[in-house]
């Protein structure tokens, strides 16, 4: 990880990104980052089942077959992503650097990202482990691809993305292997397999290693996003996106309404794909409307401080976070409004919010100082 301080495409404009683009990515990290405070957490165990309840439950994985929102934030990570590398290629062009120097780049990029998602799974209590379930382990494979075909034509960037959706739905259907013959099981499908040739273990939560293969059409996705909206003569932008977006939503929620797939995020079935990324494409045709177009950028340096060091946030909270920092925190909070007259369910969300507070100050540190972190 480095910190830097501060051929086909048109020319982008003097400021090199869009705020929209930042305040998304952000908006996904602040979200993440107080997920790992267990803030979510908390506010389940303290509501009463209800509505509310069922609000808050919004924010935890789906169990299996379904759809909650939170299973949206990590497409929506490797999407934004996308777009971002869109960005980023179109200024490094724009500059005159060679496609071969930016392959040598994203090839740098691709091994510190699969390197830190697997430093981030490595220590398992007292001792040492190896998996490849983490996003950035699968964002190193999708960025590649995306990289890879960057050039290529829409269309066939587009049949190439679906292309890994069907592949993904042959591998599971057509392998049988003793024991992993049931392509929508927990436990007994083709990708908790994959995971035990390569790591010889199941993920107990039923995420697998493959999930790379059709995730890496959340990242394509992103980047002809990016390509578009830096597409000076293209009009209509905002519509462009709700259309992919809405046919996207059609195509995914058809499939499992039909029968055919089912909409499972913890194996990233073709339908649930397809449904994340609409959603993705509507996330980032309103961002960009709300933003760039009618100019509300007021407020956004909640989601911008910690969206401009989204790599460098979300390992401090996924290693130092999760293994030292947030219990440190949580224990002197905890401790000192203990001692006060306040319900225990509010002394526990504000020490969330504590943490949350904190690690956006260190992000915005890092901002004041011009240090921006990059792999």
């Amino acid at each position: 990880m480095a910190a830097e301080h501060s051929p086909n495409l048109p020319p982008i404009t003097p400021m090199g990104r869009l705020l929209s683009l930042d305040a998304m990515r952000g908006f996904i990290m602040v979200l993440l980052t107080l997920e790992s405070t267990g803030l979510y957490w908390e506010l389940i165990r303290h509501t009463s089942p209800g509505p509310l309840r069922d609000f808050w439950t919004q924010f935890t994985h789906y169990p299996w077959h379904g759809l909650h929102f939170w299973d949206l934030i990590q497409p929506g990570f490797m999407f934004i992503a996308g777009t971002a590398m869109a960005f980023s290629l179109n200024k490094q062009w724009s500059a005159g650097l060679s496609w071969n120097h930016s392959f040598r780049k994203m090839l740098r990029r691709c091994f510190f990202l699969f390197f830190w998602g697997v430093l981030d799974y490595a220590v398992r209590g007292n001792h040492l482990s190896f998996e490849l379930w983490d996003v950035l382990t699968q964002l190193s494979f999708t960025m590649l691809v995306a990289f890879l075909i960057f050039r290529w034509p829409a269309r066939y960037q587009i049949l190439l993305s679906l292309g890994l959706l069907v592949l993904t739905e042959i591998l599971y259907r057509t392998i049988h292997v003793p024991g992993f013959s049931q392509p929508f099981t927990d436990q007994h499908n083709f990708g908790n397999y994959i995971d035990l040739v390569l790591m010889n273990k199941i993920n107990k939560d039923g995420w697998v290693a493959i999930n790379c293969i059709p995730t890496a059409a959340h990242t394509i996705w992103g980047a002809l996003a990016g390509k578009l909206l830096l597409d000076r003569e293209r009009k209509n932008k905002t519509l462009l996106l709700c259309g992919a977006g809405i046919l996207a939503l059609a195509c995914g929620y058809g499939l499992d309404w039909s029968g055919i797939t089912p909409i499972i995020k913890r194996i990233a079935t073709s339908s649930f794909t397809l449904v994340s990324a609409g959603y993705c494409l509507l996330g980032l045709a309103f961002f960009y409307w709300w933003i760039d177009i009618l100019g509300h950028r007021r407020y956004l340096k909640l989601f911008t401080i910690l969206g401009m060091n989204s790599i460098f946030i979300y390992l401090f909270f996924e290693i130092v976070g999760d293994r030292w920092f947030t219990g440190y925190i949580r224990t002197i909070s905890d401790g000192l409004l203990g001692l006060t007259v306040l319900p225990g369910a509010l002394v526990a969300i504000i020490g969330c919010l504590v943490v949350f507070s904190l690690e956006w100050l260190l992000c915005y540190f890092l901002y004041k100082k011009k240090i921006f972190f990059k792999v």
